[in-house]
């Protein structure tokens, strides 16, 4: 039985193509790299450095700069060019019905994951929203830290039973270096096949099948 739910959100929660792949695109053209939006679909997941450092080849002094660019867009725009998957509210308000702890472990900065929440009505669900620093320091070593801080903020003694929910191979392996399963969805930015080969506990293909699926365990 798993009584403490931690939720991915980019990918998971929500859909934040639209906001997200115009901030990389605004931030890669300004060095020269020219990609379609659908192409930087990829991007949604991995943490913000990664993706400009080692999937878009920038030195380390170029990602800074990057990630500024970014930021510019994404705080004033694109962190709004979001939706919430269709079903999700109500599974978490079903979840909480039934007693589950719900906290989110994300790699988006803290900041603009509470402000998502907050804006998407989504904020009263969740005891805790543990997500990156602006310095991308607690997910250098992988998501496990992220995770550790949210089991952490609600369950000091880890005396209930956890699970990592998210669509990417970050949630994965950040789950099992917590020492905790994982149930990786497919309606998000993840293909199944990255979730098998991550060595996701579970996959799980709808919001509703993941509802009966946690109120069954």
């Amino acid at each position: 039985m798993y009584d403490h739910c931690i939720f991915d959100l980019d990918g998971t929660l929500t859909d934040p193509k639209a906001g997200i792949t115009k901030a990389y695109q605004i931030a890669l053209a300004a060095f020269g790299i020219h990609e379609e939006l659908d192409g930087l679909a990829r991007y949604i997941g991995p943490p913000l450095r990664d993706n400009f450092r080692i999937s878009s080849g920038l030195s380390e002094s170029d990602t800074e700069k990057a990630v500024g660019i970014y930021r510019e867009y994404y705080s004033a725009t694109g962190m709004l060019e979001n939706y919430v998957y269709p079903g999700v509210a109500e599974i978490l308000q079903k979840l909480k019905d039934h007693g589950k702890t719900l906290t989110v472990a994300t790699n988006k900065v803290t900041l603009y994951s509470v402000q998502i929440l907050e804006h998407f009505g989504l904020d009263g669900f969740f005891d805790c929203v543990s997500g990156d620093e602006m310095d991308s320091s607690l997910s250098r070593n992988g998501k496990q830290d992220i995770i550790n801080i949210a089991i952490g903020a609600v369950d000091p003694e880890r005396a209930l039973s956890a699970v990592m929910i998210g669509d990417r191979k970050h949630d994965v392996t950040g789950a099992r270096d917590a020492g905790i399963d994982s149930i990786g969805i497919t309606w998000g930015y993840g293909p199944r096949a990255e979730l098998e080969s991550a060595g996701a506990t579970w996959i799980i293909d709808t919001p509703d099948e993941l509802c009966e699926f946690l109120l069954s365990r």
